[in-house]
């Protein structure tokens, strides 16, 4: 049985809640596809709802926490050095398009260190969560990165220009969180992205970590404007050449 602290349960459980909106409203965005409006309204209250449920949810146990969230930005409370980072959907345009490959995300940053994070794929039914020093696990089965060292047999993801600037092999996957999840899990071998928000990439960064994987100095960035390179560490200083330039 893994151990996990009362912090990692809260946020378990807020995006155990938070999930069932979500199943709901993706059923009903096939429906808005072919309607005139379109969904793209219905998909920014679905944001906005599941945000508020993790809010909440984490509220309720933890009252002083302040927050850095999507669509509300900085909830400054009582407690400024424990923060609640959230993305309600990361992947929302796969969302809007009936695509399911998207996730909710939440992080605990303490003291400007990510201490827990999780990365939930509600379609899937994948729950992957990282502690400091205590590993990362999907549904409870332990991760550890790829250990593959041929660069020509590795997998990357990274957005629209990584893809471009790269003669990796690519994917492009609409969900960075997701593209870390699979880079903890030894799906994917490495992921990079230029400036990034904090939310698509606190959670998957512990994850990486407590896998055995590499990560850079994200926290000398603007919340907004992160430039992320994560890779298993057995790829690492080969990713980093190749993308010397970017």
């Amino acid at each position: 049985m893994i151990s996990i602290s009362a912090n990692l349960n809260i946020m378990i459980k807020a995006a155990e809640k938070a999930s069932k909106s979500v199943i709901r409203d993706f059923g009903e965005v096939e429906k808005l596809q072919v309607s005139k409006k379109g969904p793209f309204d219905f998909v920014t209250k679905t944001d906005k709802h599941v945000e508020k449920i993790l809010i909440e949810e984490l509220s309720k146990i933890k009252k002083n926490y302040s927050f850095i969230t999507e669509e509300t930005g900085i909830i400054k409370n009582i407690d400024k050095e424990n923060i609640w980072i959230i993305d309600p959907i990361d992947g929302t345009t796969n969302f809007l398009h009936g695509i399911p490959h998207f996730a909710i995300c939440i992080a605990l940053q303490s003291k400007d260190e990510i201490v827990s994070g999780l990365i939930f794929d509600p379609i899937k039914d994948e729950m992957f969560f990282a502690e400091k020093d205590k590993g990362a696990f999907l549904n409870n089965q332990r991760l550890r990165v790829s250990k593959k060292n041929s660069i020509d047999e590795c997998l990357f993801s990274s957005n629209h220009e990584g893809v471009k600037f790269s003669d990796l092999n690519m994917r492009y996957s609409g969900c960075a969180a997701l593209d870390l999840a699979y880079v903890a899990s030894g799906r994917l071998d490495g992921f990079f992205h230029n400036n990034i928000n904090l939310w698509d990439v606190a959670a998957g960064e512990i994850m990486i970590k407590e896998a055995g994987g590499i990560v850079n100095d994200i926290h000398k960035f603007e919340v907004n404007k992160i430039d992320i390179k994560a890779s298993s560490a057995a790829i690492n200083s080969k990713m980093l050449e190749n993308l010397v330039n970017f």
